[in-house]
């Protein structure tokens, strides 16, 4: 019996749901299974996700549930990369996380399935899950099959290092435009994409080894099949997020997020969603784990292989079993099962891509947390991604405002080795939005340049980005932080090893020149994005909305 439809109080929404077609025993005494599918026809990692939603549904009616599919808005963010309007990508997040949190509350669902595959919809999902604290899975898409050129594997964060500069209407570009994305799915590297299908898997709320199944094979299908049925079994048993979402789970995510070299941006949706669940996490923690943890993943970029080989060497479990020593493996997963029984049925298929913790990709470890005069908070590199002669650096200063133009110097040949690039007021509240500085850092690749200049940010960069890139800087500078009050050629260092971010100047100068800042005029005063500045955190916390 559903309680919520039985009853005097209930007859206007068993009326309106009659209007949709479904029948009293539907209404009053099955589970109401609330579907979110973030289909968009214009965007590769969600143009597939019809075709799983309907299996899904067979899978709640054959277990005893009833389905109610709704839309949450999807975006692909490389369809505004090189545009200003970018910015909206990480608020798009929260934007997403209240639609859900809006219907699954009018609708009163019993549970929740979330279909998601790209960067900033699965945190979004997965936020709107946990802000209802119901029964919930989310099922990812997967990821594109990637295709042979020239004799390698060519993924989409090979192709503006491969094109920028060039013409775009000629054969070899057009090649290339052609062969990028061959098939529905997630990119298939290491952004943040699949990045963040590997945390739902490793937090316990995807089911395992379903997280990095490629997006057309029918192994899908069959997965998004017994999903369906589990959600219902999931509802019977009161198994809800909090019971999965525990800070073993988190810290979890947190050691294998730096152990396979995952997108920065993990960290800022990982501290997001511990802080809604109501669990402590920190940027601190990041820096503990990173400085114990290697990097065991060979997929680019902290190697050469896709997340496809990835899938085929063993998947999530596979690498779980690796870091086995590290993980808490009574944390939970959607299944009932334990960690230690998911990883028990585990084998790693090919020791090349998923290495051992004595066989390290980079002992370094994937993500290294920075701190110093610069980022009296923090700051963060992907240091697995980092070319050896660059793990220590210094140069001067060259100042940008916006990406756009740290992408026209570089091109212009303004750029030049030794250099390390400032590129400022693109954080949370001044972008605002946090935007990604994917434009220069892929020129920078494109000019031979991502092994001698640095860039130091208070943006954040695509999960595809790599280099000696330090991104997340906090305070960020609109907040008057220290990036605000680098002047052209002043001396920056980049330590990996010793973790540090410095700006050689002395606390007197730095002091001087604080008082001598004027805050910016906010670059939007109305809108979506104007409310996003008003009420998020900072990139430490998470860059969430709360108040």
């Amino acid at each position: 019996m559903n309680k919520k439809f039985i009853g005097a109080d209930a007859l206007m929404r068993r009326a309106m749901l009659k209007g949709c077609g479904f029948g009293d025993e539907d209404i009053r005494h099955k589970p109401h299974i609330g579907i979110v599918n973030t289909y968009n026809e214009g965007a590769p990692g969600h143009t597939h996700l019809k075709k799983y939603v309907e299996v899904i549904k067979q899978g709640v009616w054959a277990a005893g549930g009833v389905p109610f599919e709704f839309g949450a808005p999807s975006t692909c963010g490389d369809m505004i990369v090189g545009e200003e309007e970018l910015k909206f990508e990480l608020a798009g997040r929260d934007a997403v996380a209240m639609g859900i949190e809006y219907v699954s509350t009018v609708h009163q669902f019993d549970g929740l399935i979330l279909l998601a595959s790209c960067d900033n919809i699965i945190p979004g999902v997965c936020l709107g899950a946990v802000r209802m604290n119901l029964p919930a899975i989310i099922f990812t898409g997967g990821p594109m099959l990637p295709i042979e050129h020239k004799g390698v594997d060519l993924l989409p964060c090979d192709v503006a290092p491969m094109t920028i500069g060039k013409d775009p209407d000629s054969p070899e570009v057009m090649e290339v435009e052609n062969a990028a994305c061959m098939c529905p799915g997630a990119c298939a590297s290491m952004g943040t994409a699949n990045s963040m299908q590997i945390m739902m898997e490793v937090l316990g709320i995807t089911p395992p080894h379903t997280a990095t199944i490629p997006a057309v094979y029918a192994d899908k299908l069959r997965a998004a099949r017994r999903a369906g049925k589990r959600i219902v079994e999931m509802v019977s048993e009161n198994l809800r997020l909090s019971d999965i979402l525990t800070r073993e789970a988190f810290l979890n995510a947190v050691t294998t997020d730096i152990a396979m070299g995952g997108s920065t941006n993990v960290i800022l949706h990982l501290i997001m969603l511990a802080r809604e669940m109501g669990v402590e996490l920190t940027i601190d923690d990041f820096e503990r784990i990173g400085k114990e943890v290697p990097c065991i993943c060979g997929v680019k970029p902290s190697g050469n292989y896709s997340i496809v080989d990835f899938h085929n060497a063993g998947g999530v479990p596979a690498m779980m079993k690796e870091l086995a020593p590290l993980l808490n493996l009574d944390a939970k997963c959607v299944t009932g099962e334990t960690m230690k029984e998911v990883i028990e049925k585990a084998r790693n298929l090919n020791p090349d891509i998923i290495r051992s913790l004595d066989n390290p990709i980079n002992k370094d470890g994937g993500l290294t947390i920075l701190r110093g005069n610069l980022a009296p908070g923090s700051a963060i590199i992907r240091s697995s991604s980092v070319p050896e002669n660059m793990k220590k650096f210094s140069g001067p200063a060259r100042i940008f405002h916006r990406d756009q133009d740290g992408v026209a110097a570089v091109m212009e040949g303004k750029i030049k080795p030794g250099d390390v690039m400032v590129i400022r007021y693109e954080g949370p509240k001044g972008a605002p939005g946090m935007k990604e500085i994917m434009l220069t850092t892929d020129a920078l690749v494109a000019r031979g340049l991502d092994s001698s200049v640095g860039l130091v940010t208070d943006g954040r960069f695509s999960g595809f980005n790599h280099g000696p890139i330090v991104g997340h800087v906090t305070p960020e500078a609109y907040e008057g932080g220290p990036l605000a009050l680098v002047e052209e050629g002043d001396i920056i260092s980049v330590d990996i090893r010793e973790a540090t971010l410095t700006l050689h100047i002395s606390d007197a100068e730095m002091e001087e020149r604080r008082s001598r800042w004027v805050k910016p005029e906010p670059k939007i005063k109305k809108g979506m994005m104007h409310i996003y500045a008003q009420l998020c955190r900072s990139a430490e916390e998470g860059a969430g909305i709360t108040i």
